[in-house]
């Protein structure tokens, strides 16, 4: 019995700690879009939900890969009434993420995103010229991810990103996407 005891307890210690790992993510989005660089829209106020992949390629670096659904756009509010421009996404991020701290991480990659639909509407004060129209957004948008998060022993994780979109949505006046976005996943 001795014997056995000391060889379990030995192939615990040989277990690697850091290991592969995919899971669940979802959370809350505030979107945004900047025009010209400096300014940025009203926000519109969404979700996220996706999967991802967690490599370690060293003792605190990792590579993670994510596929999820986003809803992001952006809102104006004036006087004759509210304009908001719905856009959803299929976005795919690459991260780098490193541990500085077993339980603390940062991460940073590219992203690229698909727009699976998009929808623009008017609302006004007034109920009589409310409209709705689909318009046409560049179908593939792209950004860089920057965040950091703590991460639990059992694999629960809370985060926080910003996407800096360097993709133009539309053609006309350039306008990027800008998404800060909070969440929370579970290793599986």
């Amino acid at each position: 019995m001795f014997s056995c005891a000391f060889f379990s307890v030995k192939a615990q210690e040989n277990i690697k700690p850091n290991t592969s790992h995919a899971g669940l993510k979802f959370g809350y989005n505030m979107a945004s879009v900047s025009f010209d660089g400096d300014t940025e829209t009203g926000k519109r106020h969404g979700f996220h939900v996706g999967f991802y992949g967690e490599s370690f390629i060293s003792e605190i670096t990792t590579i993670q890969v994510e596929i999820s659904y986003s809803q992001q756009g952006y809102e104006l509010k004036d006087n004759s009434g509210t304009f908001t421009q719905k856009l959803n996404y299929i976005n795919v991020p690459v991260l780098l993420k490193v541990y500085p701290d077993k339980n603390f991480f940062l991460e940073a990659g590219p992203q690229v995103s698909l727009a699976i639909s998009h929808r623009e509407e008017y609302d006004s004060s007034f109920n009589l010229f409310n409209s709705t129209k689909e318009y046409d957004p560049d179908n593939f948008d792209w950004g860089i991810n920057f965040g950091g998060g703590f991460k639990t022993n059992s694999g629960l994780s809370l985060g926080v990103r910003y996407l800096l979109g360097l993709g133009n949505v539309y053609n006309q006046e350039s306008p990027k996407n800008r998404l800060l976005q909070f969440s929370l996943g579970f290793d599986l």
